[in-house]
C-alpha cells in the first residue's frame, strides 16, 4: 500500500484553524474557496499558484541552465551570455515557461489526483497492491503534460540566442511555426519529454511520503512547510539529475526550426559525440540544474501542500 499519497500526508499534517483572522475577522471563511472549486479542483489550483510561484523566482537560474544544456559551456561563459543579451532580455521567454509550467503542475497535481480515485475504485476487490495503481495514475498525469509541449518548444527558441532576431515574443513565434512550418513543428522534442514525464511523476508521488516520514517531525505550520520544502527539493534535484540527458536532447532536438525530425537516440548520439563522448561534458550544467531543481521542487511542494492546508 502507497504511503504518498496526499490524503496520507494530510492524515499526518496538523490541519489549520478555522479561518485566517486579522484584527478578529476572517478572511478566509471556512471551506468557502473549497466549496467553490470542488474536492478535486483544489488540487488543480493549488498546483497552478505554485508553480507560477517558482517560475517567477527561478526563470533566471532556468535561462542560465538552458544555455549550458544547448552550447556545452561553462557556467561562467553561460552568464557572460546573459550580461551581454543585457537585463531587457533576461525574461525574455517568461511568458512560455509561466503558462506551461502552471498548467502542467496544475495537471500533475490535479490529474494524478482524479486519476487514482477512479482507478482505486475499478481496482477496489481485485487484489491490485495501491502502490501499482497510484504509480499508474502518476504516469498517465505525466503523459498527459506532454500535450502542453509546444510552450516548452517556444521557451526554448525565445531562450535561445541564435533566435532572438528571428522570433519577437512568444504569440509571434507561436505565430511563426503554425503557418511556415505547421501544428507537428510545435511538438518537436515529443519523445524526450515522454520519456522524461511519465517515470519522473511516478517516482515523485511514489516517494514524497516514504521521504517525509524520514524528517524530524513538525510541530507548526513553519515546520511542516520546511519539511514539504525539503521532501520536494531533494526529489526534484534527484530527479533532475536522472533525467538531465533527456533534457539535453530535448533542448538540442527544440532549438532546431523546421528540417527532418531526428530520432531521440541520433539527437543523443550527436550530443555525444560533440562533446567527445565525454560523460562530464554531457552532464555539463547538472550541478546548476541539481540547485534550480532542489529550489524550484521545494518551492512548489512546500506552496502546494500549504495551499492545501489553507483552503
Amino acid at each position: 500500500m502507497a504511503v504518498s499519497t496526499m490524503d496520507s500526508e494530510s492524515a499526518r499534517t496538523p490541519q489549520p484553524q478555522a479561518a485566517l483572522t486579522k484584527g478578529g475577522r476572517s478572511l478566509l471563511p471556512v471551506g468557502a474557496l473549497s466549496a467553490k472549486l470542488g474536492p478535486q479542483g483544489k488540487h488543480y489550483v493549488c498546483g497552478s499558484v505554485a508553480a507560477f510561484t517558482n517560475i517567477m523566482v527561478t526563470f533566471p537560474i532556468q535561462k542560465l541552465l538552458f544555455r549550458q544544456q544547448l552550447h556545452g559551456v561553462l557556467a561562467t561563459e553561460a552568464v557572460r551570455q546573459l550580461q551581454r543579451d543585457g537585463l531587457r532580455n533576461l525574461y525574455r521567454g517568461l511568458l512560455p515557461p509561466l503558462l506551461q509550467k502552471s498548467t502542467t503542475v496544475a495537471i500533475m497535481f490535479g490529474l494524478y489526483q482524479d486519476f487514482s480515485r477512479v482507478l482505486l475504485e475499478q481496482a477496489r476487490g481485485s487484489g491490485l497492491p495501491e502502490l501499482a495503481t497510484r504509480s499508474f495514475a502518476a504516469a498517465l498525469a505525466g503523459t498527459a503534460e506532454a500535450i502542453l509541449t509546444p510552450f516548452e518548444r517556444v521557451q526554448t527558441l525565445l531562450q535561445d540566442h541564435r533566435h532572438h532576431g528571428r522570433f519577437n515574443n512568444t504569440a509571434h513565434t507561436f505565430r511563426t511555426l503554425l503557418t511556415q512550418h505547421g501544428v507537428s513543428e510545435c511538438y518537436r522534442g515529443l519523445v524526450p519529454i515522454l520519456l522524461r514525464n511519465g517515470p519522473s511523476n511516478v517516482l515523485f508521488f511514489g516517494l514524497r511520503g516514504p521521504i517525509k516520514e524520514q524528517l524530524p517531525e513538525a510541530s507548526s505550520r513553519a515546520g511542516h512547510m520546511v519539511n514539504d520544502f525539503v521532501c520536494g527539493g531533494l526529489l526534484g534535484a534527484a530527479l533532475g539529475i536522472m533525467f538531465y540527458p533527456l533534457n539535453v536532447v530535448k533542448s538540442r532536438a527544440q532549438s532546431q526550426v523546421g528540417g527532418a525530425f531526428q530520432p531521440c537516440r541520433q539527437v543523443l548520439l550527436t550530443v555525444w559525440r560533440e562533446r567527445g563522448c565525454s560523460v562530464a561534458m554531457l552532464f555539463r550544467g547538472a550541478h546548476l540544474n541539481y540547485h534550480r531543481s532542489l529550489l524550484s521542487w521545494g518551492i512548489i511542494n512546500a506552496t502546494y501542500e500549504l495551499l492545501l492546508k489553507l483552503i
